[in-house]
């Protein structure tokens, strides 16, 4: 199979239509379907079906575009054994949210104006099972992504984690609740009958907060959902519930935030590539300036 076929079925893929894969890449549709059907008649299988006046990728055809993924990236890394010494350059996309971008990969567009101004970021922000899902399709090169201590982020060998930092976090309640510090179960038990404030676009910390609540015998009473880190607090001096905020942050007058230890909870913030991508120059250097292994 010739990998400039697989590319154009791994674009299709991801684009939807021969012409959006045409217009990415500077060639016409004619020469994209023609591609696609050399293609096909190479793996001896449809590849594509039409839908109107449109394709879509047959069941073999999604399989091949997997596939694609491992293969270009094995070429690529021929490539780069070939030339170990190739300066970084090109376009970086990286997916991320938004404490990541802020605490790390923001330095990193600095420290690279100044180091290799020749390796540009696209930056974009998502939560992490956002982030991961635009991995898995190739739509970016590099993922920031967080999980918890207690609820480690679902990762597979299709993916390499590099860990960045972590912040340890606490439970915040109302200044007048009488919970009382202890371990992070009996903090927990202690709020019970609370009601609880949780992540509106990812459910790492509630899984944490039900992880903990199930050790401490109990289903903890989800009412409120909010993005925010502002707005919880906002929500918790209202008197509506209790959440969980980091510890590095100053708590809000009317909120006060207890440690939660034995078994911490910290949050964990990674980079994530695809598996044999990360040996590309540019995102080997990013990802080794957001690990500081990049010498200052």
């Amino acid at each position: 199979m010739e990998t400039r076929r697989l590319h154009l079925l791994l674009e299709l893929s991801r684009l939807g239509s021969m012409r959006a894969v045409a217009d990415e890449l500077g060639v016409t549709t004619s020469t994209v379907s023609q591609q696609v059907a050399a293609l096909a008649t190479e793996v001896g299988t449809a590849l594509v079906e039409p839908v109107g006046r449109r394709v879509r990728l047959t069941p073999a055809g999604r399989r091949l575009a997997e596939h694609a993924v491992t293969i270009l990236a094995a070429v690529d890394a021929a490539r780069l054994d070939l030339d170990p010494t190739a300066q970084p350059a090109g376009t970086l996309r990286t997916a991320g949210f938004a404490t990541a971008i802020r605490r790390s990969l923001l330095p990193a567009v600095a420290r690279l104006a100044t180091t290799h101004p020749a390796v540009h970021l696209q930056i974009a922000e998502h939560e992490p099972f956002e982030a991961l899902d635009l991995l898995a399709r190739d739509a970016v090169d590099l993922a920031l992504i967080y999980d918890y201590t207690p609820a480690p982020a679902p990762l597979d060998r299709t993916t390499e984690a590099t860990p960045l930092w972590s912040v340890a976090w606490g439970l915040a309640v109302p200044a007048g609740n009488p919970v009382v510090e202890g371990n992070a179960v009996a903090v927990v038990a202690g709020c019970r009958d609370d009601d609880w404030i949780v992540n509106s676009r990812n459910t790492a910390d509630e899984d944490v907060v039900r992880i903990l609540a199930s050790i401490a015998g109990f289903a903890p009473r989800i009412v409120h959902r909010a993005d925010s880190l502002d707005l919880l607090e906002d929500l918790i001096v209202a008197g509506l519930g209790v959440g969980l905020l980091p510890l590095d942050r100053p708590a809000a007058p009317g909120v006060r935030l207890l440690p939660l230890v034995d078994p911490d909870v910290r949050l964990r913030a990674y980079a994530v590539t695809r598996t044999g991508r990360v040996a590309w120059p540019p995102l080997a250097l990013v990802v080794d300036l957001l690990a500081g292994r990049v010498g200052r």
